[in-house]
């Protein structure tokens, strides 16, 4: 869900100015007394490392190292507006996630499958499903091992437990869980360090950041990289749900639609603001008429919700840099999580 951002410290460097010899606090970037750069050797050695690494394909190690090159650098300054375009260029080239690009292409449908119809088709959903978590399995369990996720987690289940019963805080902890760590593999492949999930009761989960993204481009993708990451795990409820009949598969898979399609609202820290910043005016206009039409199919409340804040920003925008990719990728998760949060999954009765 939303995620708080750490004010960061550069790191640590010499504290003798490699060009006039001053004295100066690790913690400064600029000599006080000359004004070079206090950390230009380290600049060096990693400048010479990304660009390896650019060469070689290594686009994510490449952001890893601009970024933080970035971290020595002074805000504002021109070295530190360079360094932030490469850091973004490199972040962009990095391998996309597999909920992006399928793994094998996509193929044609069996025609035996075909002919099941809706079964047919979620069940070839779920080969790509399942690809994904098998693949992605290893980096799930990754963020289980850090004692303060699984602590917090540990908390909220048992005042879910408490509240609506063991099997729907299950349901509900892995749907947030699953969100957020879409949100850490985004973070990851650009480069940006960050803590693993924290839990809290009643408010989902926040992620820190310990820098913050190179422009609204990169804030949308890790924004809206965790709807994409909960939209997978709710397929994964339905497609279940189709092939056993079981309500509280049903109710788990609605639940994380819903969950998914709340944190699109465009408001605060949620991650549909996060995707409007990277939208221009007209741009804004488009989703929240495109809301309104997929409150008027499927009749969620919720939508009006979005489809009034979206407006609001729309009104009060001065965005003008436009991206179409992010527009598509906003509208796609709201008409596929209102269809599974209205259309398909029923709770059990």
């Amino acid at each position: 869900m939303a995620s708080s951002a750490d004010v960061r410290s550069p790191a640590p460097g010499a504290s003798h100015c490699p060009a006039c010899g001053c004295e100066s606090p690790a913690a400064r970037l600029l000599c006080p007394r000359c004004g070079a750069l206090l950390h230009r050797r380290r600049l060096e050695e990693l400048a010479a490392q990304a660009t390896q690494a650019e060469a070689a394909d290594r686009w994510g190690e490449a952001a890893g190292l601009w970024r933080e090159a970035l971290a020595l650098l002074p805000p504002g300054s021109q070295q530190h507006q360079d360094v932030g375009r490469r850091a973004a260029e490199a972040a962009r080239k990095a391998p996309a996630s597999l909920l992006d690009q399928p793994p094998g292409g996509a193929g044609k449908m069996p025609k035996i499958l075909g002919s099941l119809g809706a079964v047919g088709v979620a069940l070839w959903k779920l080969k790509f499903v399942a690809v994904f978590l098998l693949t992605k399995a290893k980096f799930l369990l990754l963020g289980l091992s850090k004692g303060g996720t699984l602590l917090t987690m540990l908390l909220s289940f048992g005042v879910y437990w408490a509240a609506f019963g063991w099997w729907f805080a299950a349901g509900l902890v892995i749907s947030i869980y699953i969100h957020e760590m879409g949100h850490v593999a985004a973070l990851r492949r650009l480069g940006v360090k960050a803590s693993a999930p924290m839990f809290v009761p009643g408010l989902g989960a926040v992620i820190r950041l310990r820098e913050a993204p190179a422009d609204s481009l990169e804030d949308a993708e890790v924004g809206l990289a965790g709807p994409i990451w909960g939209l997978g795990a709710a397929a994964a409820c339905w497609a279940v749900f189709l092939a056993t009949g079981s309500g509280a598969w049903g109710a788990i898979a609605k639940l994380g639609a819903w969950i998914n399609l709340f944190n699109l609202l465009p408001f605060w820290q949620l991650d549909g603001a996060r995707g409007f910043r990277a939208l221009d005016r007209q741009q804004r206009w488009l989703a929240a008429a495109f809301v309104v039409c997929a409150f008027v199919l499927s009749g969620e409340g919720m939508l009006l919700l979005i489809a009034a804040v979206g407006a609001w920003n729309a009104w009060r925008s001065d965005a003008t840099t436009p991206n179409w990719r992010i527009l598509a990728t906003y509208l796609g998760l709201i008409a596929a999580l209102s269809w599974l949060a209205v259309r398909v999954v029923p709770m059990p009765t």
